[in-house]
């Protein structure tokens, strides 16, 4: 059974070393989607809601709300924003997927293999 939580931030960032509008800084609405993976328990649940999301509020999502993410890694593309959560929640979370909307329309996913 999986579980899906949505969060919001909003930060800064620029893309280091390209060549375009991306370049400069500049900002995003982001929507981060982690979906957990397990059996269901005797309570009926796989994980409760809201423990899911004290994990990600507390390990990504207070890291990165309203900060230059630059100043957090070297290079914060969608992917790497992706890399670092999981890297963050692995340990916390059995991760099906990781996935960041960078705006609408765009977006990159980890999953599990």
């Amino acid at each position: 059974m999986r579980i899906c939580r949505i969060f919001h931030f909003d930060s800064a960032h620029h893309i280091c070393g390209h060549k375009g509008p991306c370049e400069r800084p500049h900002g995003h609405t982001y929507r981060l989607e982690v979906t957990i993976e397990g059996e269901v328990g005797d309570d009926g649940m796989v994980m409760d809601f809201s423990k899911v999301k004290e994990i990600v509020e507390a390990e990504v999502v207070s890291k990165l709300d309203h900060d230059d993410l630059n100043s957090i890694m070297e290079n914060p593309t969608a992917e790497n924003i992706v890399e670092w959560a999981w890297a963050r929640l692995s340990g916390r979370l059995h991760l099906s997927s990781v996935k960041l909307w960078e705006g609408e329309g765009k977006w990159a996913e980890k999953v599990a293999e």
